[in-house]
């Protein structure tokens, strides 16, 4: 450091500061943090917990240690960061729930599917597994590189020699700086499977390796409900998703009744929350079909559901609560890792099989090297000790009379100095007759060795048989028993079960209230006609529609829009209400032209202002969308007036503003799903006045007062669409309105 860097500002821009800070910290948390190695599927924190643990010697035929002993060892030597992340990646580690293949046995409380966290690391044991200590084999013969620790003190991998496909068999999840990583499970068998294929056939497609392994095996079981297509596309792009259910089985029980039972659940979804989200779910009136759950896991998870009646279909009945509740669950699959140049790339299934692959390689290269190497040492050694047999006399004399004995042994029988410091190493009781004999016999076996690894080195295809027998191993041993046996159903995309919405809502009447300034609000019953409402200062009745709570309303405004509002949603209570615009959007400008509750099959008259309509269906009225669907199609200035229902009429009764009535067949009036419609009454000045449907041979009615007429005798009035008309019969309201 110069002498005169004390006190020295050098000026940088803010952004350039910044950008080189975040870069730095960005580049730690996705190099040294968050994602995975492909090569042996592990962050640096859980490589680093098991090597910590191989220091301690916890292999699996050992003795437990206390996790704070391991987690202490791992924060002082390789991890600087807290112990109480350590400590939550080395249960994970050792949850069988949370990982397919744990790497870590552990003793004591270490938490369960229900979501209770595991006991303080002072009162918890733990060593490594079968698994881990495959992953370690041959971490001792330079089988990988080894790099200075944060302090400089010690020596870390860089990678485990893995030799188990643990980054597909465990997965992995992690959070970087603008990437993350989410690889589900799989069954260890099904992968080896797969990747002794890839070495047979180096040429093999997604699809060829899907036929080993056709997808995740999750730790907590359940079914995967996906198409094989998306299932082929997210393995070959790297990205995509599994669809996951729990696995139910129906119980049958006395006089017909019977239940369902939950025995698996979807991967990552804590039980205890599971039913209490289904509680809350049924309090809340969204699962009109159940009528209880209970949880009666013990070792295996058990949860039983009670229909409210037993005449419901239980497909029906599980379909509402995949809908609704994390019985159904998505795991998202994105491939994000560190390849073996240590570079972030999202990489597909052949692509992650191939990279570890490679690493097995590397690994059996390294390690037949470094063996090699150590035989030609422990042979050299053999040489100088087979010597010294032949003269041990000699060998005697020079070291007593000596006073340099090493020179001097190595220039009377041309040793080398390892030789030599060997043979000056020796002791005495290695002179009998009988260690000879071993010494020749071990010399024998070891040149034997070294000339089947010089062969191995020396030719590539003898490597990667050797490879498929090491990944056969693999697949005998977790082929099958508790741990290896797939737990996941791959199952098919469930078929459409078509729910009606009523069915997920309690049926019950009530009567919705629309005031005049557009709050709507609906009570409970039946509410009379004359009952006594109460509205906002200056608000009134607009009407008041009775239905039931599992009715769909069909919301017709001036725009020509119509909107679907679902009965159970709306507001209930004797208070206000709310504005209907924030159930339907349109704007301040626009009005409610009416509000009636959907029936199927029903067909209605739409009427703009300027005398033109069509009939539309109810089921066209309907729409998922809150902005509504158009319909009638208005023109600027124009508005919707009015709905009328077809109610069997045959002929149409339409009244313009001008005072003039026609009469005309309704099925002169086209049937459609949106449009402008046609001309119904041919006007000189204004639009229309009002539109009654009836049957002619029962004659047209009007309110005149407290009295209703009825003209039978039409004639007059009778024409086709698009006409003019007359003036109306005489006692006819001079408001042009038919009335109620």
């Amino acid at each position: 450091m110069p002498d005169d860097f004390a006190g020295h500002i050098e000026n940088t821009p803010l952004a350039d500061a910044l950008s080189d800070r975040y870069l730095a910290y960005a580049l730690s948390t996705i190099m040294s943090r968050s994602l995975p190695d492909v090569r042996d599927g592990l962050k640096p924190v859980h490589r680093r917990l098991i090597y910590a643990m191989h220091q301690l010697k916890l292999d699996p035929t050992s003795g437990f240690k206390k996790c704070a002993r391991v987690v202490g060892d791992v924060m002082g030597k390789f991890h600087p960061h807290g112990d109480a992340s350590i400590y939550e990646a080395m249960v994970r580690l050792a949850q069988d729930f949370s990982v397919r293949y744990p790497l870590i046995e552990g003793q004591g409380n270490f938490g369960n599917i229900d979501g209770d966290n595991a006991a303080a690391m002072r009162y918890t044991e733990a060593r490594l597994t079968e698994v881990a200590q495959a992953l370690l084999e041959g971490i001792d013969q330079d089988a990988v590189d080894f790099r200075a620790t944060y302090d400089g003190e010690e020596q870390e991998p860089l990678v485990l020699p893995g030799n188990f496909p643990n980054l597909l068999a465990n997965g992995a999840a992690g959070i970087a700086v603008g990437m993350a990583t989410s690889i589900p499970p799989h069954n260890a068998a099904e992968v080896c499977a797969a990747a002794i294929l890839l070495v047979q056939r180096p040429d093999a497609s997604t699809a060829d390796l899907l036929t080993f392994m056709p997808g995740p095996d999750f730790p907590t079981g359940g079914e995967i409900v996906e198409e094989k297509a998306a299932l082929l596309q997210a393995y070959e792009t790297g990205r995509g998703g599994f669809r996951i259910r729990a696995r139910w089985a129906v119980e049958q029980g006395k006089h017909g009744t019977w239940t369902i039972v939950i025995t698996e659940i979807p991967y990552q979804v804590q039980k205890s929350r599971l039913i209490e989200q289904i509680a809350q779910l049924m309090e809340d009136k969204k699962l009109p079909l159940l009528a209880d759950i209970r949880d009666e896991s013990a070792e295996t998870v058990r949860i039983v559901l009670e229909p409210k009646v037993r005449t419901v279909e239980p497909a029906m009945l599980m379909e509402s609560l995949f809908r609704t509740s994390a019985l159904e669950s998505r795991f998202p699959l994105n491939m994000n890792v560190l390849d073996g140049t240590r570079t972030p790339r999202v990489m597909s299934l052949r692509d992650v099989l191939r990279a570890w692959l490679d690493h097995r390689h590397e690994v059996l290269v390294r390690r037949s090297q470094h063996r090699l190497a150590a035989i030609e040492r422990r042979l050299e050694i053999l040489d100088g000790y087979l010597a010294v047999y032949l003269n041990l006399d000699e060998v005697i004399r020079i070291i007593r009379e000596e006073d340099e004995p090493k020179p001097s042994l190595m220039k009377t029988f041309e040793l080398t100095d390892l030789q030599a410091e060997s043979i000056l190493n020796m002791r005495l009781r290695s002179l009998r007759r009988l260690e000879e004999m071993e010494i020749r016999k071990e010399h024998k076996n070891l040149t034997k060795e070294g000339k089947d690894l010089r062969t191995l080195l020396g030719d590539e295809k003898l490597r990667w048989n050797r490879i498929v027998s090491e990944l056969e191993k693999i697949r005998s041993t977790y082929a099958g028993g508790p741990l290896g046996a797939r737990r996941s159903l791959i199952g098919t995309a469930p078929a459409t079960i078509t729910i009606d919405d009523a069915a997920l809502v309690e049926r019950e009447q009530i009567t919705v209230i629309l005031s005049q300034k557009g709050w709507i609000r609906a009570m409970k019953g039946a509410v009379a006609p004359d009952a006594e409402l109460r509205f906002k200062e200056g608000d009134e009745l607009r009407l008041m529609l009775p239905c039931d709570t599992t009715d769909k309303l069909c919301l017709l405004a001036t725009n020509g829009r119509a909107y679907t509002l679902r009965a159970n949603e709306i507001p209930r209570g004797r208070g206000d209400g709310q504005p209907i615009r924030l159930l339907a959007e349109f704007g301040n400008e626009d009005e409610v032209v009416t509000l009636f509750a959907h029936s199927a099959g029903a067909k209605y008259l739409l009427v703009s202002t300027p005398g033109r309509g069509f009939i539309v269906g109810s089921d066209d009225l309907l729409s998922e969308r809150k902005a509504g669907k158009q319909v009638l199609t208005v023109k600027p200035g124009e508005e919707l007036m009015l709905a009328t229902p077809v109610n069997g009429g045959d002929h149409l009764a339409i009244v313009g503003e001008n005072r003039k009535m026609l009469v005309f067949p309704l099925d002169q009036v086209p049937e459609m799903t949106k449009g402008l419609g046609v001309q119904l009454q041919k006007y000189k000045d204004g639009g229309v006045a009002d539109v009654r449907i009836f049957k002619l041979a029962e004659g047209l009615s009007w309110k005149s007062g407290e009295r209703t007429r009825t003209e039978t005798n039409l004639k007059d009035w009778l024409g086709g669409r698009a006409q003019t008309g007359r003036q109306p019969p005489v006692g006819f309201p001079k408001n042009g309105r038919f009335g109620a």
